[in-house]
């Protein structure tokens, strides 16, 4: 049977950006153009070459009467709270939300002013979208990723050459395809994490050694390149920072903000001198006015505590993680500087370079949220090194936080939404009038079936669709019992 059959999957929308998908709706209004999903069974929605479509939610024209963006009608969607409902996105907000089969086209008077005068037609239906049996959730963020190096450790011969390689044989010609293929191993990560829910995602960047700033340029590039597809953060991370082995390191740490990193990063724990980094990473994110983002496992609660009395200047804008290393009471002074925590429930750490990842760790987690710190979940490594079998999906991060008991169901999405983007310093995202439309449509009737099996999933940014995976699961046939063909809890 194919996945685009009707089926207890439900009806499927179409490809991102596509127009309506109800034959018998009376919306006629043209979606603004997104790009072109592949529709396959697995991983549908944008490939690698599609980021370069364009922009969505700021088209002009006929067919998008508000002049910033398409009108888009989500139908019979139901809420984490229960409730089943229309949604109505223009432009790149959520303009209504009301009972299901309540909600059409817009209504004149949200129309500017003079639009029915104009020349043009002016249509104020778009795109219908039916969404019964998806629960609606605001999108998951992605806090800590490491796009870089991405797809680096599953793979025989696909890790980047050794620093060897990179200084005895500096061919200009083999740098330039390095490059090449590390803006696409990156595009390709944060496609495979926009696939999975997350709209904005922060991406930690080694910068200096052997490599430069050459990493940072090829996450710029992809950044570029996403641009209407996803958001992405880009975190510059130097390795050394202090004394004379550090003096590049803190010129291209200066290098990599003047170029568009958007945060400084860093491991201060391997430093000889830690509260000497922390210094240095205060005075950059001070000059250049950006947050910080520090990779911080807490391991001696004497160095967590003054490191985290140096960083509580720049509160609310910093934020540590994985902590997993810390100990019972280090959440006081974490909480006392205001800090921010990231966690990463895949394998509790995200780089072998500081010592091997010891699993999640549910009484730490517990002790953060004891204390009242804003939490976050990330993903961490995506099938490098670190973790050969990462996975890039914000719901497998919820799943775990809930599943190892150390927080409820709806504590857990919160982690890799509103937490997530708050750490973040995107603005908060609801199911409501008037809040940014970004969007995750996951299969399911309740959040604790999405965590446990929701495999399609739809994913709004800026009022587009611009993901669709599509799961469809079929059985053998059988005359002994009644099976059904297809599943429809996925």
């Amino acid at each position: 049977m194919s996945p685009d059959s009707a089926s207890p999957d439900g009806p499927h929308p179409g490809p991102p950006g596509s127009g309506p998908s109800d034959p018998g709706s009376s919306d006629a209004g043209p979606c603004h153009p997104g790009p072109s999903g592949s529709g396959g069974r697995d991983e549908g929605g944008p490939g690698p070459g599609t980021p370069g479509s364009g922009a969505g939610g700021s088209g002009t024209g006929a067919g998008n009467p508000l002049g910033h963006g398409p009108v888009l009608l989500l139908s019979g969607a139901r809420l984490a709270d229960g409730r089943v409902v229309d949604v109505r996105i223009s432009g790149d907000r959520i303009q209504a939300v009301g009972t299901a089969g309540s909600l059409g086209p817009l209504p004149q008077s949200a129309l500017p002013a003079g639009a029915a005068c104009s020349s043009e037609p002016a249509v104020a239906a778009g795109a219908r979208i039916d969404l019964t049996g998806y629960l609606l959730l605001p999108a998951p963020a992605e806090p800590h990723a490491h796009h870089d190096t991405a797809f680096t450790g599953a793979t025989p011969g696909s890790a980047e050459p050794p620093p060897a390689a990179a200084t005895e044989n500096p061919d200009p010609a083999a740098s330039q395809d390095e490059g090449r293929g590390m803006v696409r191993r990156i595009t390709e990560a944060a496609l495979t994490s926009l696939g999975y829910g997350a709209t904005a995602q922060r991406t930690h960047v080694r910068i200096g050694d052997v490599h430069g700033l050459r990493r940072l340029e090829a996450v710029l590039t992809a950044r570029g390149a996403l641009r209407g597809l996803a958001q992405l953060q880009v975190v510059a991370v130097p390795r050394l920072l202090t004394g004379l082995a550090g003096a590049e390191g803190r010129a291209q740490l200066r290098e990599a903000l003047r170029l568009g990193a958007d945060v400084v990063g860093g491991c201060p724990e391997l430093d000889p001198d830690p509260a000497g980094y922390v210094q240095t990473v205060v005075a950059a994110a001070t000059d250049f006015d950006c947050p910080v983002d520090l990779h911080l496992r807490g391991r001696d609660p004497a160095q967590l505590a003054r490191i985290a009395a140096m960083l509580a200047p720049l509160r609310p804008r910093v934020a540590v993680g994985p902590c997993d290393l810390i100990t019972a009471g280090a959440g006081t002074c974490l909480r006392a500087a205001g800090l921010r925590v990231v966690c990463l429930p895949q394998n509790g750490a995200c780089c072998a370079t500081d010592g091997p990842p010891g699993g999640l760790n549910p009484s730490v987690t517990m002790e953060l949220t004891q204390h009242q710190i804003l939490l976050a979940a990330g993903s961490g490594a995506l099938r490098d090194m670190a973790n050969p079998v990462g996975r890039a999906d914000p719901l497998e991060a919820a799943y775990l936080l809930a599943a190892s008991g150390a927080l409820s169901v709806g504590a857990a999405y919160e982690a890799i939404s509103t937490g997530a983007r708050q750490l973040m310093g995107l603005p908060a995202v609801r199911v409501d009038a008037g809040f940014p439309a970004e969007l995750l449509a996951v299969r399911g009737d309740s959040l604790a079936g999405a965590l446990s099996g929701g495999h399609s999933r739809l994913v709004v940014h800026s009022g587009r669709v611009v993901s669709r995976t599509s799961a469809v699961r079929e059985f053998a046939d059988t005359v002994a019992l009644a099976l059904p063909r297809q599943s429809g809890h996925h």
